[in-house]
């Protein structure tokens, strides 16, 4: 199944500036009876969001108006834990694109990869720069520009680079899926059995 593409987003930031987010933190386990990826986003830092009653818990940046944007900001050692895939579709269904850390942990980097997530590593600095950015003034944008593998922080100009495997860069840029890619080259793989 193809995913969507994912070349360039300029947006707003949702900071959430906790380390060791885990994976049972992003999407409890009593929420993954679904068989299908969407829904997720629902439940997405459930227990972070709403109280026993049910309640939106006031304060939480996902009940705060005053951040949105489709680029949520964790943290170190974000996705960490169990390596339930569910966590990258319910950042995914609520609506982000990008996920951004000082370090994720390699099964979450990978499910997000594998479902049109982008997770971009940066420096602790410049992870600090952002939350300090952003909570100075909300309205902070980010850029990220995957074909340049740059992310740059708009509001002073500042940027780095970041690290994705030239497979899963080609996949996101193209909307591909392990199989679709295999298609993309199905030439080159005739050509091959042909010799």
């Amino acid at each position: 199944m193809a995913t969507k593409t994912f070349q360039y987003i300029q947006s707003g930031v949702v900071p959430i500036p906790t380390e060791n987010i885990d994976t049972d933190q992003i999407i409890p386990a009593r929420f993954l009876k679904a068989t299908t990826r969407e829904g997720f986003g629902n439940n997405l830092f459930r227990d972070w969001r709403y109280d026993s009653d049910n309640k939106p818990i006031t304060g939480f940046v996902l009940n705060d108006n005053t951040f949105s944007g489709k680029i949520l900001v964790g943290g170190k050692n974000f996705g960490c834990g169990s390596s339930r895939e569910h966590a990258a579709w319910a950042i995914s269904d609520y609506g982000f694109d990008v996920v951004v850390s000082s370090f994720f942990a390699d099964i979450f980097k990978g499910n997000a990869l594998n479902n049109g997530l982008l997770p971009v590593q940066v420096s602790e600095a410049f992870l600090q720069k952002i939350f300090a950015a952003v909570f100075n003034d909300p309205s902070t944008e980010l850029e990220v520009n995957l074909e340049k593998q740059t992310i740059t922080l708009l509001s002073t100009g500042e940027s780095e680079e970041f690290e994705i495997n030239p497979y899963k860069k080609a996949c996101l840029i193209n909307g591909y899926d392990d199989i679709d890619y295999i298609l993309s080259n199905i030439d080159k793989i005739e050509e091959y059995e042909k010799r």
